[in-house]
């Protein structure tokens, strides 16, 4: 029997590719670590860095002890201001996003390690100083000194709305290559399994955890269990929906009923939305950023039609990918577990759908979206252009509807990347 389970495991490691507590953990313990073999090193080869007195080396550990951890606080303080008020402008959804970047993570655990440092080496100054520990501890702190302008540096830079929306962007085109890992072939048409298995059910599993939201499930661990019951199972909600106690979270299809407890272990609820399995909430982060810019107490087109150009180039990338079917296979090519998968539509919807709507009467937005919609209907398969046309019927009827005067409504319908200002050529 496995030690973890899929759950427990992605748990484990989403914790430790988000967590600042567990980076400051991990920081101390390397420094109570590192501190000894700094002592024996300096027992060992007798190395002079600074040749501190006794006195000099305590008052300067000191000093060095007590500025770090305040600003350890103000770093954490700033931090959250920063994001808070970032957070006020774009969307609260980038709160989890800024504090999952790396080099927040780096920074906090530095400065945490060279203060435990710091204190290691004060502690072990008593009538000989330990010099080489006494300068590792120095020249820690004034490294810190520097991480910390160029923390400053990255913070004001890396939550600019541009920035924050291209580092998006990049996150959600990974996402959608992990999750669509396969191009589209116009040769091979995609298809939907809704009518896997003819019988109606033999078990249902409803949900008996905490309110939340589907983050991930394991293909894999699904198709395993469903393999060796010889069943079908089928996951009823899909990635990004919320659930709650009493929701039906599994159908099988069989004779062999599975343990309620070894389904649930194979899928992931948590408290918000993550991008690991759900290329849709990419597309929800860079409209909610649009559509706040676009509310009347913030009045900012120009924002939206940033996000508009990192939208343009993720649905211009999955729609050259095939997109998931919504089946789970075994070896032999048997279907074993059926869930939930958005199509086309789908994504091109929540993609267009509410920018149109919220920057209807925008000349800025009118304008880059037709060049959004007019470009990805050039660029992408004949397959993929219905919705896109769609789309673009109903914007010239919003700007039909959304100017009074004739010269606007021309200027409106013309395609332009930079929304007002670009080529119209």
């Amino acid at each position: 029997m496995a030690l973890m389970s899929w759950e427990q495991r992605y748990r484990l490691l989403s914790t430790f590719r988000t967590s600042l507590v567990l980076w400051a953990g991990l920081a101390l313990a390397l420094a109570l670590g590192c501190a000894p073999l700094v002592r024996w090193l300096d027992r060992e080869t007798g190395y002079v860095i600074f040749g501190f007195s006794p006195d000099g080396a305590r008052a300067v550990l000191g000093a060095l002890a007590s500025s770090m951890l305040t600003f350890i606080v103000f770093v954490l303080s700033a931090t959250l201001i920063v994001v808070q008020l970032a957070s006020g402008q774009l969307t609260p959804r980038v709160i989890a996003f800024v504090f999952a970047l790396p080099w927040v993570r780096l920074t906090l655990a530095l400065f945490t390690f060279t203060y435990t440092f710091t204190l290691s080496a004060l502690a072990r100054v008593e009538q000989a100083v330990p010099d080489l520990l006494v300068g590792v501890a120095v020249l820690l702190n004034l490294a810190c000194i520097v991480a910390f302008f160029l923390f400053v540096q990255r913070l004001s830079a890396g939550l600019r709305p541009s920035t924050i929306m291209q580092s998006v962007a990049v996150r959600g085109r990974q996402v959608i290559e992990q999750v669509y890992p396969m191009a589209y072939d116009p040769g091979v048409p995609e298809q939907t399994e809704t009518t896997i298995h003819p019988h109606m059910p033999t078990q249902e599993v409803e949900f008996t955890g905490r309110t939340g939201v589907i983050l991930a499930f394991s293909l894999a661990h699904l198709t395993r269990l469903a393999r060796e019951a010889d069943v079908v199972i089928e996951l009823v909600p899909q990635v990004g929906d919320s659930i709650g106690p009493g929701d039906l979270l599994f159908r099988v299809f069989g004779g062999v009923k599975l343990s309620p407890y070894a389904l649930r272990r194979c899928v992931a609820v948590g408290a918000e939305r993550t991008l690991e399995q759900d290329p849709r909430f990419v597309f929800r982060i860079l409209v909610d950023i649009a559509s706040r810019a676009l509310s009347p107490a913030v009045n900012d087109p120009t924002t939206a039609v940033l996000a508009l150009d990192q939208i343009d180039n993720l649905l211009l990338f999955l729609g050259r990918r095939r997109l998931d079917e919504g089946a789970g296979r075994d070896n032999e090519g048997k279907v074993r577990v059926i869930y939930g998968t958005p199509d086309w539509p789908d994504y091109v919807l929540l993609a267009v759908g509410e920018i149109r709507q919220y920057g209807a009467g925008s000349i800025q937005v009118d304008r880059r979206l037709r060049a959004m919609l007019e470009r990805l209907i050039l660029k992408l398969p004949e397959d993929r252009r219905s919705p896109l046309e769609g789309e673009l019927s109903l914007l010239r009827k919003a700007v039909e509807r959304g100017f009074r005067d004739e010269e606007d409504r021309k200027r409106a319908a013309v395609a332009d990347y930079q929304g007002v200002g670009g080529s119209e050529s």
